[in-house]
């Protein structure tokens, strides 16, 4: 059996996605392949996967042979199209925002060469994670690995094998203990759980006891296998892909040292504020490190997409890498000042350029410091009225980040992810659970649960999608929630069982007619009798609906007399009035939210909402933007919700606003 489609995944099937979707496939009885251009692997191997180098917008096939191979392809079929798969169980590392609030990718993403700037003491490399350090230098040089470069005699290979194989076991041990600690951040567990699926890998092991079968010492044999899959990942047109190259080295690293009996040298006595120098770094080491302690990181290899970079990424650590050769520069610095806006590195600064960079480091430092008292602030205007800041999230697991935030509630929670991420449509029970958390979580403040929004897109296990040429136009949202009322009725009575712990509110989206809002409100009454009638707690609910489709907004003012409240989805307001899909880079340009067309139709939609007396709210990351949110304000939008990285800097921009009147 096997069913073709093409992949949404972010970037394509890279170290996390491709870790995710082989579990997916690991938990399935039947053979399963993944076919891209004529050639076919094992959809069990996150190396071989990685390898076939699937690009997001490109076409595969999966196949598979046995018993649960319906299930198999549903589900497997589903993750791929999923833009998020991959990411839906973890947090997702945040980019650097800009101040408008824009996600900013590094600067040095297509990984220029390094090349040395106009002075002695000055290296460039790739800037792999913005700002300024300037510190003590801390070198961190390994001695190299390598392999006893003797022939095995015969009766030496089966203990040698064993040998190489308590070793790979004792190096996933060593992994599964790091999972399991809570200081562990989500985001760096993803990539150490990528990690631990290539040592378990039979592309690595299989070829290395090959090797060790030929009569190669298991550190020669390990050295060899891990540079011959590192070199097919360098060679693919592919910079993620390119990355995991450092993976399988740091990998293969860890197993020699065990068969070595040697320990790593360590980065625990790194002193407060260093800036840790090393040729390679695996991020097998970097996510273990006393991370808050280290100041900045150069690097001779990894690029803007290797877990190093992530890893620092995700704990705002400024870091330069790329450098090759020159790092070794790098070797007797004393201190060191870098930039990781631009990718420079200074090796012993003088003192202009010591006072240059503590004055840049002092002015983000003061920054950040200075958002943070926003985080318990309620923005009010000038006039007395209260914009409440909240957060989009989509799963249990962004509450602390959304808190931590200073989050007014949840203006936008995604529901698919709850439906998505199971084999199953999820119960009543489980999904009842799931909204009472969210509101126990936030109240008093409003949680705002999205009905299922889904479609051909992004399908699901439990509901057959039909084939569209565009799904983005198709039987998605409140269209098909209303053409399965066997789904869409669960969800709502578990929304009314929530509701009793908390502010509950529901919004419909895809909304394009007036009876799509009508067809719900029956639905709801017959839930509520129904639950009364078995005597289950529930209570009621305000209804709203998401203003995302064109047709929504010239119907405004008479859906504000059915609903309680609207919120603007800008970012597929911005692809229906544009006409441009959002996934298109070729269209990219027109994905603007500040087109007139576009602040048009927010303003029609603010003003109907205002004129019926109801909340008018919006959950696009336009909403997070500073450069817009007093635009509107200014409309009468009293609602904004975003990530959570851009919540202190909107209400900072909100008090800015009342500030001046």
């Amino acid at each position: 059996m096997e069913r073709s489609t093409i992949v949404r995944v972010h970037e394509g099937l890279h170290a996390r996605p491709a870790t995710r979707f082989v579990k997916l496939a690991k938990g399935f009885e039947s053979d399963v392949e993944l076919v891209k251009d004529g050639k076919a692997v094992s959809a069990k191997s996150s190396v071989k996967l990685m390898l076939l180098a699937v690009k997001e917008n490109q076409e595969v096939t999966v196949r598979a042979n046995g018993a649960d191979a319906i299930e198999a392809i549903e589900a497997l079929i589903g993750y791929l199209e999923n833009p998020r798969a991959g990411l839906d169980d973890e947090a997702e590392p945040q980019s650097p925002a800009n101040d408008a609030g824009q996600e900013v990718l590094p600067a040095a993403l297509a990984e220029s060469a390094p090349a040395v700037l106009g002075r002695a003491n000055g290296l460039r490399g790739v800037a792999a994670s913005e700002g300024f350090a300037i510190g003590p230098a801390f070198a961190h040089f390994p001695p190299d690995i390598a392999g006893q470069g003797r022939l095995l005699q015969a009766e030496e290979i089966a203990g040698e094998i064993d040998r190489f194989r308590a070793a790979v076991s004792a190096v996933q041990s060593r992994m599964d203990h790091a999972l399991a600690q809570d200081s562990l951040s989500a985001g760096d567990r993803g990539i150490v759980a990528a990690l631990r699926d290539i040592a378990a890998d039979d592309s690595l092991t299989g070829e290395a006891e090959g090797l060790i079968k030929g009569g190669n010492d298991a550190v020669s044999a390990v050295i060899t296998a891990a540079s011959n899959i590192a070199a097919e990942f360098s060679a693919v047109d592919d910079h993620y892909l390119n990355a995991r190259a450092d993976d399988v080295h740091a990998v293969g690293r860890q197993i020699c040292l065990v068969l070595l009996g040697q320990d790593d040298v360590s980065l625990e006595n790194i002193p407060e504020g260093a800036i840790l120098i090393a040729d390679d770094i695996g991020a097998w080491d970097l996510a273990r490190a006393p991370l808050k302690r280290i100041g900045g990181v150069v690097c001779g290899h990894g690029g803007a997409t290797s877990h190093i970079a992530i890893i620092a990424r995700s704990h705002g650590i400024p870091a330069v890498l790329g450098l090759g050769g020159q790092v070794n520069a790098l070797r007797t610095a004393r201190d060191v000042a870098l930039d990781g806006n631009a990718g420079h590195v200074i090796i012993d600064p003088d003192e202009a350029t010591r006072a240059d960079f503590a004055g840049r480091v002092e002015a983000a430092a003061k920054e950040r410091a200075g958002l943070t008292i926003f985080k318990t602030v309620t923005p009010k205007l000038a006039d007395g009225r209260i914009i409440e800041v909240a957060a989009n999230i989509g799963s249990l697991e962004e509450i602390e980040a959304a808190q931590e935030a200073g989050a007014m509630g949840i203006g936008l929670f995604r529901t698919e992810l709850l439906f998505m991420r199971h084999m199953h449509l999820p119960s009543e029970d489980m999904q009842a659970e799931t909204y009472a958390a969210l509101a126990k979580a936030f109240a008093p403040y409003p949680v705002i649960v999205r009905t299922l929004d889904i479609g051909g897109d992004k399908p699901i296990a439990g509901i057959e999608f039909p084939d569209e040429e565009n799904p983005f136009l198709g039987w998605r949202g409140i269209r098909m929630c209303l053409d399965r009322p066997d789904i869409f009725k669960r969800q709502l009575r578990a929304l009314l069982r929530a509701a009793v712990h908390g502010n509950i509110k529901v919004m419909l989206p895809m909304v394009s007619d007036l009876s799509e809002v009508r067809q719900t409100r029956v639905l709801v009454d017959e839930c509520t009798a129904e639950l009364k009638a078995e005597g289950v707690p529930h209570a009621t609910f305000d209804l709203g609906v998401m203003i995302e489709t064109p047709a929504a907004v010239l119907i405004a003012p008479t859906l504000a007399k059915e609903v309680a409240f609207f919120s603007i989805g800008t970012n597929d307001l911005t692809q229906y009035i544009m006409a441009a899909d959002r996934l298109n880079p070729t269209v990219a340009k027109l994905n603007d939210v500040t087109n007139p067309a576009v602040m048009s139709a927010i303003e029609m939609t603010a003003k109907a909402g205002v004129a019926a007396g109801i909340m008018v709210g919006m959950c696009g990351e336009a909403a997070g933007r500073p450069d817009l949110i007093a635009t509107f304000v200014k409309m009468g939008l009293t609602e904004l919700s975003m990530s959570p990285a851009s919540i202190q800097r909107a209400k900072k921009a909100i008090m800015a606003m009342a500030a001046e009147g």
